[in-house]
């Protein structure tokens, strides 16, 4: 309103007081600049949120790792996004009742009601892909290429949103080929050549490359909260029917994996993937992409914590340019109203 006020104040400027004038463009120009700190401050409460999910999920490989030598990757995926998605309903609930909507906004809901189911099956059909190939590739490839691997969703988010805005801020391309160079140095130890399970997780990649965008449509449309639990659904039926065609599942291994299964249901499932959803509300998708590789830093930091693995000088290396990287994709450019603040869906973030 304000904005609009401004503009027909300069196109009649000649019958109209230059105080009044003066004072319109005082507003106009205050309420822009609360609009942008506003901005601001919820880019940089996503990417905090992120950061939280990449080091949580920098925990999560050695679990992973672990429940492989007890249950194949479909059971372990079964298992974790049900029980992920057991664990989120009684949250949902709880904040049902605490947040009582009124009429109105009930009325509103239902037509947001398809909006929700869509992007949750979506997503969720992109979950449970990357998520499988991931596992699946992990047992015929080492865990190092799997993460370096799973890391071009960076260039795929990068190729997927340049195809639709047209446009990439050159912070980003500098910040996720640097990212991709310290994944390099990071991850692959012995020289790299393509092999199956390489390409299962190449595969995979593009399918979180997709669900990462996914969920930056979607997440701003819908309660973040539910999208989360019906993605975990569907990536665990998904799960489901893999794990009986597929596998023979024994309870006594099951059992045995307890531990990884229920850390990896709770914190990787449960708290990752939902505050992955609500941080990507605030944060462009090349941005949160990066934020998110960070995670296989955290790996290497929390493999040689627990499981007492030495660093090299290439992995501390690795891991000083992932982290100029992030740093690289925070520095404001000059259009930046357009590439720190915009989907590549067209909507501001707010």
């Amino acid at each position: 309103m304000i904005k609009l006020l401004f503009f027909c104040s300069k196109q009649v400027s000649t019958d109209i007081p230059k105080n009044f004038l003066n004072i319109l463009q005082k507003i106009y120009w205050k309420s822009e600049v609360k609009v942008m700190k506003e901005l601001k401050k919820n880019t940089i409460k996503g990417e905090a949120i992120l950061l939280v999910v990449a080091v949580l999920w920098g925990s999560c490989f050695i679990f992973q790792k672990k429940g492989m030598d007890y249950i194949g990757p479909y059971t372990l995926g079964a298992f974790r996004f049900v029980i992920g998605g057991l664990a989120l309903f009684p949250v949902i609930m709880l904040f049902s009742k605490l947040n009582k909507t009124s009429a109105a906004v009930a009325k509103i809901a239902k037509y947001k009601r398809d909006t929700l189911w869509r992007g949750g099956i979506l997503c969720g059909v992109a979950l449970f892909f990357g998520a499988t190939f991931q596992q699946v590739g992990l047992v015929y490839t080492t865990a190092g290429k799997a993460a370096f691997l799973t890391s071009m969703e960076i260039v795929i988010v990068e190729i997927i949103v340049f195809f639709i805005v047209k446009k990439l801020c050159l912070n980003s391309i500098i910040g996720a080929a640097l990212s991709m160079v310290g994944m390099y140095l990071i991850c692959i130890k012995n020289g790299f050549s393509m092999q199956f399970g390489d390409a299962l997780e190449l595969i995979g990649a593009i399918f979180w490359g997709v669900q990462i965008l996914l969920v930056d449509k979607y997440a701003k449309l819908v309660d973040c909260m539910k999208l989360s639990l019906i993605q975990f659904i569907i990536a665990g039926c998904l799960s489901t029917i893999c794990m009986f065609i597929f596998e023979k599942p024994d309870i006594a291994n099951i059992y045995s994996c307890a531990i990884p299964i229920l850390y990896l249901a709770i914190i990787e499932v449960s708290i990752c993937y939902t505050l992955q959803i609500i941080g990507q509300k605030y944060v462009p998708p090349v941005i949160a992409a990066v934020t998110l590789s960070l995670e296989s830093v955290f790996a290497v930091i929390f493999g040689s914590i627990i499981l007492n693995e030495v660093l090299t000088g290439r992995e501390v290396l690795g891991m000083i340019i992932m982290l100029i990287s992030f740093i690289i994709i925070q520095i404001p450019v000059n259009n930046v109203k357009t590439c720190r603040t915009k989907s590549p869906f067209g909507r501001v973030l707010k």
